[in-house]
């Protein structure tokens, strides 16, 4: 296949899961929210595809000189976080918002997802669209149910919640199209490398300083979490381990 066709399917899958996934709170209420396995597992599959095969894939490219970037891409959403967008926590009654709740979950969840968008452009590039494709949809679903929460719980009307919903969705190709443009016109030696190892810090700050630690305050399912993130690094190292003879 080629990437187009790749980054359409894709695309379409992650954008019928974003919807599914935030059509729930508008069937059960406000009180839906991400469980801790899921939450789990996402970083799981996130830590997994940056390490298993993200990183191997811009080092392959690009050299060590890449690893830079894999600090500017973490250093980036935590910047945007502290000083620009809603933090991007997966249940809304712990998120820290200001002003108008709904809209500003809306246009910073919404911000931090064009980064899957550009890890997902950059990963087809790569050859290895597919494990990346797996992280962006174990992020995004959830992500969609938080939104969606929040949303249910402003009392937005339900039709203005799914077009806010879709627009969410419609991130993710966003930003692989803004990857796309950018490595066509603008003639940037291992461009490829380079935001593959950015879209790497960008999942290992998802992972690490935003899911994780809402995992480990609680104070249930220690064992059962555990299990959740390590199947989700399992998961993960088996497509490595599968893709690995494409490079």
């Amino acid at each position: 296949m080629s990437e187009l066709t790749s980054l359409l399917l894709y695309s379409a899958a992650i954008v019928a899961g974003a919807l599914g996934g935030g059509a729930i709170p508008l069937v059960v209420g406000d009180r839906a929210r991400r469980t801790d396995l899921l939450l789990a597992f996402s970083a799981g599959v996130m830590l997994g595809a940056a390490f298993f095969q993200m990183l191997p894939a811009a080092l392959h490219e690009g050299g060590l000189g890449t690893l830079s970037l894999v600090l500017v891409g973490a250093l980036t959403l935590f910047i945007l976080e502290r000083f620009v967008l809603v933090h991007a926590c997966e249940e809304p009654e712990g998120c820290e918002v200001h002003g108008a709740l709904g809209l500003t979950a809306f246009v910073g969840l919404s911000a931090h997802t064009l980064f899957d968008g550009v890890a997902l452009g950059s990963s087809l590039s790569a050859g290895v669209g597919a494990m990346v494709f797996v992280a962006v949809v174990a992020h995004k679903i959830p992500a969609s149910i938080a939104l969606s929460a929040i949303l249910v719980h402003e009392r937005y009307k339900r039709s203005t919640t799914m077009l806010m919903l879709l627009g969410f969705a419609l991130t993710v190709p966003l930003g692989a199209g803004a990857y796309f443009l950018v490595r066509r016109y603008l003639d940037i030696e291992h461009f490829t490398a380079y935001a593959l190892a950015f879209s790497s810090g960008t999942f290992l700050y998802l992972a690490l300083a935003d899911l994780l630690p809402q995992v480990h305050r609680k104070a249930g399912m220690r064992a059962a979490t555990l299990a959740a993130l390590l199947a989700g690094i399992a998961l993960m190292a088996a497509m490595g381990h599968a893709g690995g003879h494409e490079h």
